[in-house]
């Protein structure tokens, strides 16, 4: 395989969307399975719709994500300016190189009239295309003499520089163009219902289509991974290739990432409804003061967003699920790219997270527990941070969760869960706790197997019930009936914080 160059060309229009972070993904395994360069290129012809802060979120993202680009905007700009607003003089050049070739013309149609043009074929029961069958009848370079057309310019009139997409039984061309998906196999458009679109725009930028192709040429871009929104554009960027005798990159068309629930491409609005975060990171919109939640603030590794992000749509042909990074960049292929979209699953993502938080040594995990225990004012040594992980982390999906079992290891509960003590305080209970504070106050070596041996001796011995000790006993050293073993909180909490909290349950019920 030749030099293996790809790129993610996102628009700086707002956050980017997970969808836009799998391309980004996709592009990156590709060029790294094949000791290729992945780009980063920056789209912003539309200046409409440009937010200030987009291209600064995009390159955090693709950071926190492990998945930097090679080459881009301030970074081995061997093919630079890697921003199209920088490049306006270049797109200009090549849309008169196609004018002067006769592949694209001047059109001085105003918005009124092709409106007009739009509703007069609607009321025939027709669309109005801009092409072959009627070009020559609108104002145009091809309708005006040379003459008229110069004279347009000369005054100032708005115009744009359309592609000329030939009719084939005129133009001897081909009747239709095909391309050889890497994904999707042969795609074929018919060339004759396919219109004259602009490539340069009246406010003297070029739109997409033009920008993109003259860019993917001269970055000698190889390989262009993208989504399917823009397979339909594929014959008219073929056509331009063609028009100025480049050789075309090959094409591959990713599915889309489909709504949990219901059909269609899943948006932000299936988040906020659902609960799930869209976006790799936390955005603020500047104008409107919008907070977007974020996989990284929601408290997701980035390596589990990440080989969660790799399944949706692309398998590796076995039953292995959990890759790291280095392993996708082995055996990633876009012939195991899927042609239909991928369902996209909360509870999966989720789970991928636990997998990754079980991965993970205790010792680092009491590392991002630590920064949550400082915001709350508490400092314990790294050690008993580190044993507090160990007995609650099977039951944890983030390390945010970790503060909620197991805030009784830090301090003594100051609320009691109301049903739990309605079926287990009872009115002999605080008879039988103080006499439980008698026997824990007569062990010396206060440790786990010591303190449950000793305690379910007495049990056994004066014939009572385990619940009615038990059950009470958690709730004092906990507030509810949940967390590890009980002898082990008893062993960590210590002796006298162990019959502090049972002296202070007694005379709370």
């Amino acid at each position: 395989m030749t030099n293996v160059r790809v790129r993610f060309a996102p628009s700086p229009t707002g956050p980017l969307h997970i969808g836009g972070v799998r391309t980004a993904l996709f592009n990156y395994l590709f060029a790294k399975k094949n000791n290729g360069t992945f780009i980063l290129r920056i789209e912003d012809t539309d200046q409409t719709r440009y937010v200030a802060n987009a291209e600064q979120y995009i390159i955090d993202a693709l950071n926190w994500c492990n998945i930097p680009f090679d080459e881009g905007p301030n970074k081995n700009e061997k093919f630079g300016p890697y921003r199209q607003s920088e490049r306006k003089e270049i797109y200009k050049k090549y849309a008169e190189e196609l004018i002067a070739k006769g592949k694209a013309y001047y059109a001085f149609d105003t918005a009124e009239e092709l409106d007009f043009h739009r509703e007069d074929h609607e009321k025939k029961g027709k669309t109005f295309i801009y092409n072959w069958h009627n070009r020559s009848k609108l104002t145009n370079s091809i309708s005006l003499s040379k003459e008229e057309v110069e004279q347009r310019i000369a005054n100032g009139e708005k115009y744009v520089v359309r592609f000329k997409m030939y009719k084939p039984e005129i133009e001897g061309e081909k009747e239709t163009i095909t391309s050889n998906d890497l994904i999707r196999g042969e795609v074929t458009f018919k060339r004759e219902i396919l219109d004259d679109k602009i490539l340069f725009k009246s406010d003297g930028m070029p739109t997409y289509h033009l920008a993109n192709i003259v860019d993917d040429h001269l970055m000698e871009i190889t390989h262009v991974i993208r989504g399917e929104e823009w397979l339909p554009s594929v014959p008219l960027h073929i056509a331009l290739y063609e028009a100025f005798g480049w050789k075309a990159p090959e094409f591959a068309h990713l599915p889309l990432i489909l709504k949990p629930i219901g059909k269609g491409k899943l948006s932000k609005r299936d988040g906020d409804k659902l609960g799930f975060p869209v976006f790799p990171l936390e955005y603020k919109n500047e104008e409107t003061n919008e907070i977007s939640r974020g996989y990284k603030e929601d408290g997701y590794f980035a390596d589990a967003f990440i080989n969660m992000l790799a399944l949706l749509g692309w398998n590796p042909g076995t039953e292995q699920e959990i890759f790291t990074l280095q392993q996708l960049s082995e055996v990633f292929t876009l012939e195991r790219v899927s042609k239909s979209g991928a369902k996209f699953s909360p509870d999966k993502t989720k789970w991928f997270n636990q997998q990754y938080m079980m991965q993970k040594s205790d010792d680092d995990l009491a590392d991002l527990y630590a920064d949550i225990l400082k915001e709350k004012g508490i400092i314990k040594d790294k050690s008993y941070i580190t044993k507090v992980v160990s007995q609650i982390k099977e039951r944890a999906t983030f390390v945010n969760d970790f503060w909620d079992l197991s805030d009784y290891f830090f301090q003594t509960p100051n609320v009691y869960d109301e049903k739990a003590v309605a079926k287990n305080w009872k009115q002999e209970t605080p008879e039988l706790m103080q006499t439980l504070i008698s026997i824990l106050e007569s062990i010396e070596d206060f440790n786990s197997l010591t303190i449950e041996t000793t305690v379910k001796e007495w049990i056994t011995n004066k014939e009572i019930g385990f619940g009615k000790v038990m059950q009470p006993f958690r709730l004092s050293l906990v507030g509810a009936m949940k967390g590890p073993h009980l002898f082990d909180i008893a062993e960590m909490i210590g002796k006298q914080e162990t019959i502090a909290r049972l002296e202070k349950t007694i005379k709370t019920f």
